[in-house]
């Protein structure tokens, strides 16, 4: 039986602002944005604690204030597809895999679909800001397979995240790390998962 795909969203299958147009949106390197930001308001956005509105107004440790709108407008833009990544979804829906996302994201999920339209390839079934649950917490790998109706074994992860990888196979279920499209096509060949 073909095992269901739980796949990561953010730097695996779409492009992540925050490695380069966020940064600068602010003037600042990845590493000073980190130190500047506020610690906890970022999980929190995540996980649906907090709105959208909230999250900016709390964006800096500071609470110095910046152009949301603007903000916005640059991250919106900056949502694309991973190289390879749309033509892989095509090749695995075509081979009849069952596809959720499964990833650590808030609301702004919806602003990805609205680009991207990945809602042709798979379901937005398990985004930490409709589960209230992040990677690498057990309970998100195992609720997702209790949604499922399956046993963590006939799923398979799949993730940019190396510790959110271990996670998953600390509790049983396989995981493939992505590095790239093509690597993972051949991790799924060697595996007999695609022709």
């Amino acid at each position: 039986m073909r095992p269901i795909l739980l796949v990561d969203v953010m730097d695996t299958l779409v492009y992540n602002p925050f490695n380069r147009e966020i940064p600068e949106f602010f003037g600042l390197s990845p590493a000073q944005l980190l130190a500047q930001k506020h610690r906890t308001a970022w999980v929190r956005f995540e996980t649906g604690e907090i709105d959208e509105a909230e999250y900016l107004r709390i964006y800096f440790a500071d609470g110095r204030d910046f152009d949301h709108a603007a903000f916005l407008s640059v991250v919106r833009r900056a949502y694309r597809w991973m190289d390879g990544a749309e033509q892989l979804l095509i090749s695995l829906c075509r081979q009849g895999f069952e596809i959720h996302a499964f990833s650590n994201y808030p609301i702004w999920y919806r602003t990805i679909e609205a680009r991207l339209r990945l809602s042709r390839y798979l379901k937005w079934s398990f985004v930490s800001c409709l589960t209230s649950v992040r990677k690498p917490a057990s309970a998100a790998y195992l609720g997702a397979a209790d949604d499922l109706n399956r046993e963590v074994e006939s799923c398979l992860f799949i993730d940019d995240s190396i510790a959110n990888c271990q996670a998953a196979e600390a509790i049983g279920m396989p995981a493939i790390h992505f590095r790239d499209t093509a690597s993972l096509r051949n991790e799924m060949r060697r595996r007999g998962l695609m022709s």
